[in-house]
């Protein structure tokens, strides 16, 4: 933990539009192990971070109930549930119909590959995150959202390896 905390300790933007909830160094260490394991008990977690047991819960409620813990979920290695193919998806809709942006994005997220699908400002309105099972599979997708009506066009990119981040602290 050291070490992440002499990273965002060297590491701190200024914004005077920051509208962040306050958070102090002891929230932000809560939630730094919180998103290593978000089932740690409140015991454990209270004896990582050195604070007392309930005054941890209390701060997880806070941070809960502010909105700055969204959930907690189990994240699933799409390759261990036949899924290996990663890639990321840019489409770009056309012009004629930015009136339909939310329905293109109910539409495409229960599609099975989708795991996540980001709005983007700039040259594409989409990237969507997906796990394929293999690249028929892949292209199968792409061929589907090419052919929608609203899809201008899409840009591949395979994923040759994920390494997840810290949240924004």
């Amino acid at each position: 933990m050291s070490d992440v905390h002499s990273v965002r300790t060297a590491y701190r933007p200024q914004s005077s539009n920051d509208r962040r909830p306050l958070l102090d160094d002891a929230d932000r260490r809560i939630l730094l192990v919180l998103q290593r394991d978000g089932r740690v008990s409140n015991a454990a977690l209270a004896a990582e971070v050195g604070l007392a047991p309930s005054t941890v819960h209390t701060r997880v409620r806070r941070l809960t109930d502010a909105g700055v813990i969204r959930g907690f979920f189990a994240d699933v290695d799409p390759a261990a549930v036949g899924r290996p193919l990663r890639a990321m998806i840019a489409v770009t809709l056309r012009s004629t119909a930015r009136h339909r942006i939310r329905q293109f994005v109910e539409s495409v997220i229960d599609l099975p590959p989708v795991i996540d699908a980001y709005f983007l400002a700039g040259g594409d309105d989409y990237l969507l995150h997906v796990a394929a099972v293999d690249t028929d599979d892949l292209r199968h997708l792409v061929e589907y959202l090419s052919a929608r009506e609203e899809v201008a066009g899409t840009n591949t990119s395979l994923v040759f390896e994920h390494v997840r981040g810290s949240a924004p602290l």
